[in-house]
């Protein structure tokens, strides 16, 4: 059973993508701070074995190093990490509070820098591995008061493009996963009047859901995909065709 580090995969997409993979042959290891009640209960309904939880604060970057050794310890070679874990605050950037910003720089894209640099480093030396970063297509359109969470998710993008080519020779494919909105935590913010708009916007005339996104990680990790590196997956009903 391959390993499968899903970081965020406490609650909405991050716990869509791990259900899905723990019931698609995969083993799921969700990283987040606490158990959510709704994480505990896919646990117990998932086969034996298949979903596991790990306790981590993402945003304690100097314990990331750690965390890798001891995930390879306690589960064995790591074959895939979806790098979901992020927050959103809304609010136009003149008045967002400078801690609020690097709160987000830190989680959104220091984090999943510095986990992948640990676990890829073990997944060159097993052979080979898969690397999921999970942007948004805002890093490409777009959108009035969230041009921090913008910036974190365009980083990702080009990260993926970049250590795709570094760690391609030694086995490694590593693509990302644009979703569009999505109704999690994240768009809870939305109003009737935007979410609307949205919808009418899409060339499907509605909202992505999580099972579609945890769908096209699905893909990346498997063998359908395995030459395909350093793209990115659009997933967004057709917001931006």
């Amino acid at each position: 059973m391959r390993n499968v580090v899903v970081t965020g995969g406490s609650r909405g997409l991050g716990l869509g993508i791990a259900r899905k993979l723990a019931a698609s042959g995969f083993r799921a290891i969700a990283v987040a701070r606490k158990e959510s009640s709704q994480l505990t209960q896919a646990i117990e309904l998932a086969s034996p074995g298949s979903f596991h939880f790990v306790p981590f604060d993402l945003a304690e970057i100097e314990s990331l190093p750690t965390l890798a050794k001891t995930l390879r310890k306690t589960f064995g070679p790591i074959y895939g990490l979806v790098n979901n874990a992020g927050i959103s605050f809304d609010g136009v950037l003149a008045l967002t509070p400078d801690s609020q910003i690097a709160q987000l720089v830190r989680l959104n894209t220091l984090s999943p820098i510095v986990l992948t640099k640990y676990v890829a480093r073990s997944m060159m030396a097993d052979g080979g591995g898969r690397i999921v970063n999970i942007a948004s297509i805002i890093a490409a359109t777009g959108y009035s008061g969230l041009s921090v969470y913008g910036a974190t998710k365009a980083s990702l993008v080009g990260f993926t493009r970049s250590l795709a080519r570094e760690v391609g020779p030694m086995g490694v494919n590593v693509n990302a996963v644009a979703p569009g909105f999505v109704d999690t935590d994240l768009t809870s913010g939305l109003n009737d009047e935007q979410r609307e708009r949205i919808i009418r916007r899409s060339a499907l005339r509605r909202l992505t859901e999580i099972d579609d996104v945890a769908s096209a990680v699905k893909f990346l990790l498997g063998e359908g995909s395995k030459n395909i590196t350093g793209t990115v997956l659009t997933v967004d009903a057709g917001s931006t065709a």
